[in-house]
């Protein structure tokens, strides 16, 4: 540490006046005047050079400001050196800290994949869904005349509910995560709650059994040293289903008690559909087909969706749901099937849809708008892949999208997207098609352009290190988290 500047030898001297100096020492014949010029002289010399070193030091060390270094808010297409070498800069980048991922028992996570037949009591559809860390099966030979051919490789098909298994595969490479737990900042649990709850919501389980799983867990984490030292405080998790599938209101309620037991009151949850009124709840993007290889599949991808031909004003894709009264998805069937010339349809009744078909991402992408209601909750995974088409959704409930991520979604929501009240819908007072018709192609084009700028930020990349320099859905969840904790 340099000294303080109010220390006298980093001081400017003063000047001598060395006129007077040698006019007072030759007139008194000193013997000594030479000497003592000569001396005098040096120090002044010294002392200067001195002075205006320690000053140059002491600039440039302040002149190195955290401003040098990539920021947390880094703009995604900006071409940053964020993911080039994560070993090498990992101090650089983690400046929201580093994870500790715990090894949990294997019946948490990794004999939920091995059982995998198990998850879904009607279908093995499941043991599909885990291949591929999450990602399921390469659709590359479906969608062959929908996507470009260099591109078809990074399309897979991905089911709605696997972001716990994506998320933990992706960490485990991850350049923030840390082996020593007393460096970390955040403690990261990888237990797979959205797939062990998912085998009893179904059937005629009891609530014991859909609360057995996770109180094993509770009780496991809670011996853990650094949990107790922060009462989970620092702890975060993944939830890959909707948030109420784990939020049992009463005894014969629907789902799990998870989120209401004790030990789950201070972790940090990553879900795909958050309570807007809960502080622990952060929404993630559900995953889509799409899994980049590469900055350079983006990037095509971000080109070809832009330059695609739109045929169609709007178009919807999904099924009716009988058990709703008022049936808001049957509705829009029926609205777009009479207006069939500006509206395109897929009526997903039954499995068509399951995972994403290539019907609806060749709808989404000859559309200028697609219509994105509320699904069996007020989110949808049709939203993203809407969205990587490069479509303007329309919502009709707030909460389907601006309520829910704001990590990932711009902050003024008529730049990417419309808004239609439903009921103003129903009751007649608003037409879809004139709303939509109101646009100019310069907004449209505004929009869309929005919309592709997006992208990236909503995807779940194939490298388990991430992408070379843009950030992708993994990676602006991790950032969230980790602020959010040191923060706290």
């Amino acid at each position: 540490m340099l000294p303080s500047w109010e220390n006298s030898f980093l001081k400017k001297p003063k000047n001598i006046d060395l006129k007077v100096v040698k006019k007072n020492s030759i007139s008194s014949h000193n013997s000594y005047t030479w000497p003592l010029l000569i001396m005098i002289l040096l120090l002044q010399i010294y002392y200067c050079i001195n002075y205006f070193f320690i000053s140059n030091l002491r600039l440039s060390l302040i002149s190195i400001s955290p401003q040098q270094f990539p920021s947390p808010k880094t703009s995604t297409h900006s071409v940053s050196n964020h993911n080039n070498n994560n070993n090498n800069n990992s101090s650089n980048l983690c400046l929201s800290g580093k994870v500790y991922v715990y090894d949990l028992p294997p019946m948490f996570n990794k004999e939920l994949l091995d059982n995998c037949s198990s998850l879904d009591p009607w279908s093995p559809r499941y043991c599909d869904a885990v291949l591929n860390g999450g990602f399921g099966r390469k659709a590359a030979t479906q969608l062959a005349e929908v996507v470009p051919e260099s591109l078809a490789p990074a399309w897979y098909w991905t089911d709605q509910f696997m972001l716990e298994v994506i998320f933990h595969n992706r960490i485990l490479k991850h350049a923030c995560r840390t082996l020593e737990p007393e460096s970390a900042t955040a403690f990261f649990i990888p237990f797979y709650a959205g797939l062990a709850v998912g085998r009893y919501l179904f059937t005629n389980y009891d609530n014991k059994a859909r609360d057995s799983d996770c109180e094993m867990l509770l009780r496991w984490v809670q011996e853990q040293p650094y949990w107790k030292r922060s009462n989970g405080s620092d702890h975060f998790i993944t939830l890959g289903r909707m948030v109420w599938d784990f939020r049992r209101w009463g005894e014969n309620d629907w789902g799990s008690n998870f989120v209401y037991m004790e030990g789950m009151r201070n972790i940090q949850r990553l879900v795909i559909e958050r309570n807007p009124w809960d502080p622990l709840d952060a929404g993630v993007p559900y995953p889509t087909g799409f899994h980049p290889r590469s900055d350079a599949d983006v990037l095509e991808w971000q080109d070809y969706v832009s330059t695609h031909k739109r045929t169609s004003l709007f178009c919807f894709a999904g099924g009716t749901r009988g058990a709703f009264k008022n049936d808001f998805r049957g509705y829009l069937l029926s609205y777009c099937k009479n207006e069939s010339d500006s509206c395109r349809v897929v009526d997903c009744s039954g499995t068509r849809c399951y995972n994403g078909a290539s019907a609806i991402l060749d709808t989404f992408l000859g559309s200028d708008f697609c219509l994105q209601p509320r699904g069996d909750t007020y989110t949808r995974r049709s939203v993203f892949d809407c969205i990587v088409a490069g479509s303007i959704p329309v919502f009709f409930w707030e909460r389907t999208a601006y309520d829910q991520y704001e990590w990932f979604l711009p902050g003024e929501p008529t730049s990417y997207s419309v808004f239609i009240d439903n009921k103003a819908v129903k009751n007649g007072s608003e037409s879809i098609r004139n709303v939509l018709e109101k646009y100019s192609r310069e907004e449209v084009s505004k929009m869309r352009e929005r919309v592709i700028n997006i992208i990236p930020q909503i995807l779940y990349a194939t490298p388990q290190e991430g992408l070379e320099t843009i950030k992708d859905a993994f990676d602006v969840a991790i950032e969230g988290v980790l602020t959010r904790i040191k923060k706290k």
